[in-house]
């Protein structure tokens, strides 16, 4: 697989996905190498690499991946990419994507919810204000055709994610916009499954 070479754009867009990555591991939001983002560039998909961990992930740990899906430069990546394109295809303004295991989100996922297009009380603003509605795709394994079938399915009935029993998929106009609505995503569960 051939190497990637960088301007000073993707440079930046490297810099700060490290940053937001480290960030989040650094805070307990995910641990070991379970966890995956990605950015767009020039028509470019940049998603860490399979068994990538966020508290030692560096340039080297990115694949480039086609909008097609076609691996184009760098190691494997990650066995969720199709989650990332999925959201790529689906939301217009949508120019990043992370993807964590994080504690409350994953709490809240398995209660039982009335509306799975909705499932986050607004007991605050902030929630709706940054990421909107937050709707639950049903657990299948990380990683299969039936995870990517089900959050497909899904994908046009709200605005972030979380996957039963597994964590949220969030987007952002950016990496650093991706990483405030994750934020605001996993504080409002921890409020929610607080107040429950």
């Amino acid at each position: 697989m051939k190497e990637m070479t960088m301007d000073t754009e993707l440079q930046k867009k490297m810099e700060d996905a490290i940053w937001c990555a480290a960030s989040l591991f650094n805070r307990n939001k995910t641990s070991g190498s379970s966890a995956n983002l990605s950015f767009l560039h020039d028509g470019i998909m940049y998603i860490t690499a399979g068994g990538s961990c966020f508290g030692r992930l560096d340039e080297s740990r990115f694949s480039a991946v086609s909008l097609d899906g076609e691996h184009l430069a760098g190691p494997r990546p990650s066995k969720e990419w199709p989650l990332h394109l999925i959201v790529y295809r689906h939301k217009e303004a949508a120019q990043a994507v992370i993807h964590v295991h994080s504690l409350y989100s994953i709490l809240w996922s398995t209660l039982p919810h009335k509306d799975t297009t909705d499932i986050i009380p607004p007991h605050t603003p902030y929630l709706g204000m940054k990421v909107g509605k937050v709707g639950l795709v049903p657990f299948a394994k990380p990683g299969s055709e039936e995870l990517f079938r089900l959050f497909e399915e899904r994908v046009d009935q709200s605005d972030g994610f979380i996957l039963g029993n597994h964590g949220p998929v969030v987007a952002g106009k950016n990496i650093m916009d991706a990483f405030y609505n994750l934020e605001e995503l996993e504080e409002s569960a921890h409020i929610a499954w607080e107040l429950r």
